[in-house]
């Protein structure tokens, strides 16, 4: 066992060696920046989309007979300047304006509110977090003095909670979503180079040359682990880059809840489940590229290796919401899903030691991947498995028959 793990880091430091002084890999740290370019101007539109369509509703609590006015003053108003320009209203029927339960209300309505307007139409109560009752409290006064015809101004007292239960549950699941796409897209970006690479030393007969000196094992363990070492390279070289961009348009991002599990902790599974999602799929394009002997036939033989992964991910994308179902669970133990079901739990959920279960069972997925990739190079290329062996006995045996 020694002896393959200080072979398997040999070979993980010569192809890490050979990647990362190429010239080639400047350009390649290059390549996802301009998809990333137009994914931020793809989704500064889409979040533009989104606001439009999904409008923040506030809630009214007052005497009905002025709820009434305040409703007539919305759709005066959101005739005259638009619909996107005033929050749906939503009548509480169950809370009085004087409620104390005004505050707990906010996460319990029949729909997520973004504020509650309690107290009179001369003198409203905003509640809600500081940045919504902020946004919103210019309107709620213009909607109050439309209500009164407008015969005096209105003053919107305000009463700030800390992020309700419904937000920080709907930003939570945004970061869980987050987490997700950019685990599948870095994956799916990084993890073919470990099929191609195998494919060219395959042509230009070096893994045959290696495989007579080092076990198969120690090679497959050192070119994945070397490929998974340049893809952390990669990763780092473009979130700092990403960290600059970020700090420099900082004003013009929201912010986001913190994950369950807080952002340090977020942070650090972010990379684990990475790392366990490209060994994941860089296994499985060792098999592929251990049965493959043209560019064509990987290919062909690739291309359901990459469907089944957008199809899992989709899986996991679909459990976002679904926490303690059944097909949540079955989502978090099916290797594959797993490390994309786990971090949108960690973005949910506050329990950690689930993930050290998670992150172990992948790992021996991954070694059993590796074992039966072996098992096949070795029967299709070293032809040395135990067909071959059995084709070698009667090839003998119909030798000496035939003398």
């Amino acid at each position: 066992m020694i002896e393959t793990i200080r072979a398997a880091f040999v070979i993980a430091r010569r192809d890490f060696s050979a990647i990362i002084f190429s010239k080639s890999f400047f350009f390649f740290l290059l390549g996802p920046l301009f998809p990333l370019i137009i994914g931020i101007a793809a989704g500064g539109l889409g979040q533009q989309v989104r606001q439009d369509i999904d409008r923040p509703i506030i809630g009214v609590a007052l005497e009905e007979s002025q709820s009434e006015k305040l409703v007539s003053a919305h759709a005066a108003l959101a005739k005259n300047l638009g619909n996107g320009s005033f929050p749906e209203l939503l009548i509480l029927t169950d809370v009085s304006p004087t409620s104390p339960d005004i505050k707990a209300k906010l996460d319990t309505a029949s729909k997520p509110l973004t504020a509650i307007i309690s107290g009179s139409l001369e003198a409203p109560l905003l509640t809600g977090s500081q940045q919504d009752v902020n946004r919103w409290k210019g309107r709620v006064a213009l909607l109050s003095e439309t209500a009164m015809s407008g015969s005096n101004p209105v003053a919107v007292k305000t009463d700030f909670v800390g992020a309700t239960g419904s937000s920080k549950k709907r930003t939570q699941i945004a970061t869980a979503q987050g987490g997700q796409i950019i685990l599948i897209l870095l994956t799916m970006i990084l993890a073919g180079m470990v099929l191609s690479n195998l494919v060219e030393e395959k042509t230009n007969k070096i893994i045959e040359i290696l495989a007579a000196a080092i076990p198969m094992d120690a090679i497959f363990l050192g070119k994945l682990f070397a490929m998974l070492g340049m893809a952390l390279v990669g990763i780092t070289v473009w979130s700092t880059l990403g960290f600059i961009g970020v700090s420099v348009i900082s004003a013009g991002i929201p912010d986001l809840a913190a994950p369950a599990v807080g952002w340090p902790l977020f942070c650090v599974l972010m990379v684990l489940y990475f790392s366990m999602a490209y060994l994941l799929l860089g296994s499985l394009f060792l098999g592929i590229g251990a049965m493959a002997t043209t560019v064509r036939e990987v290919q062909t033989l690739s291309m359901p290796v990459t469907m089944g992964q957008l199809l899992v991910f989709f899986l996991a994308a679909f459990t976002v919401t679904k926490l303690g179902e059944p097909v949540e669970w079955f989502a978090v133990v099916f290797p594959f899903s797993s490390p994309f079901a786990m971090i949108a739990r960690a973005a949910q959920m506050d329990n950690i030691w689930q993930h050290g279960v998670a992150l172990i069972w992948q790992a021996m997925f991954t070694l059993i991947i590796i074992r039966f990739s072996v098992m096949l190079f070795r029967r299709n290329v070293m032809k040395s498995g135990n067909s071959a062996r059995k084709k070698s006995l009667l090839k003998r045996l119909g030798d000496w028959n035939s003398a």
